[in-house]
């Protein structure tokens, strides 16, 4: 897993909307300035100068801040910010329409950065492992309408709202192949603004199933996934107490033990180790947010 762990509300900013950046550090554990879709491509130019002088004035959180750059095979504005990346000291980018490990690779060659691919058309979901496996890679996101739209379709969600089960597989294979090659694992966002119950319930499941954070789109969006992620007191009074009475793991307890009642075992340990983890990232300042784990 990677050393960088921070919390679970990340936000996605308009890179050419400078003024937003300040307000989405005050919200989100971490911050997407955007260069792709956030960005109209005649303001494409105007948005890397605006992240060039956050850059120059100090005005940007490096720990906190991920680029997202626009896909390998948009060749010109590609090239232009990847020029943007080194002059800028970026140290983390995802990966627009990541499709091959090779496009992956030129990003983090010579540990030039951290990458973040984003899986979202049909070639990306396909290399979902390799893409996950490349050397250099901290984390790797899914989208769902891209994928839909690219794949000739016209809609992620049913009527209710639930994920139509093509945007299921993608995420679930999204979330194997991370896990896979120790990589945190970004859910999807939540195109509905208003919807806050159904992003609370999109982000709970993330949190149950694996996930280690959700993308917001609006800054309203970051309270309720970090809530979402956020264990219960009763869950982590749970997490303490057993970890409490086994302070040595099951290492003397022949590889099973019992604690309130129920059986733990090794994952049970592990899953409790998470939830203490979960409630750490949750509550502690965003901005002493570096790369802690249990």
């Amino acid at each position: 897993m990677s050393a960088w762990l921070p919390g679970p509300g990340w936000l996605f900013c308009p890179a050419d909307r400078p003024e937003r950046y300040v307000k989405a550090l005050d919200r989100a554990d971490v911050v997407i300035l955007d260069l792709e879709d956030a960005v109209a491509r005649p303001a494409k130019a105007a948005a890397r100068d605006a992240v060039r002088r956050l850059a120059e004035t100090g005005g940007l959180d490096l720990e906190r801040t991920v680029v997202r750059v626009n896909a390998a095979d948009d060749a010109a504005e590609h090239t232009h910010d990847v020029a943007l990346l080194a002059a800028a000291g970026v140290r983390r980018v995802m990966l627009a329409k990541a499709e091959e490990p090779a496009a992956v690779a030129a990003l983090a060659a010579g540990g030039a950065h951290e990458v973040l691919p984003l899986l979202e058309t049909p070639r990306g979901i396909e290399n979902a492992g390799p893409i996950a496996a490349t050397d250099g890679v901290v984390a790797v996101m899914w989208g769902a309408d891209d994928l839909v739209a690219a794949m000739g379709g016209t809609g992620s969600r049913r009527a209710d709202g639930s994920y139509r089960d093509v945007a299921r597989y993608a995420r679930e294979r999204t979330l194997v192949a991370a896990k896979a090659h120790g990589r945190l694992a970004l859910d999807a966002v939540h195109m509905d603004i208003a919807d806050t119950d159904g992003l609370a319930a999109a982000a709970e499941d993330a949190a149950a199933v694996g996930f280690d954070a959700t993308v917001a789109i609006h800054p309203s969006q970051v309270a309720v996934i970090r809530a979402a992620y956020a264990p219960s007191p009763e869950r982590l009074a749970w997490a303490e107490g057993l970890l409490a009475a086994y302070p040595d793991g099951l290492s003397g307890a022949g590889g099973v033990g019992t604690h309130e009642g129920r059986m733990v075992d090794g994952p049970i340990f592990a899953q409790a180790r998470t939830v203490l983890r979960r409630a750490a990232a949750t509550t502690r300042p965003r901005d002493q947010q570096r790369g802690d784990h249990a």
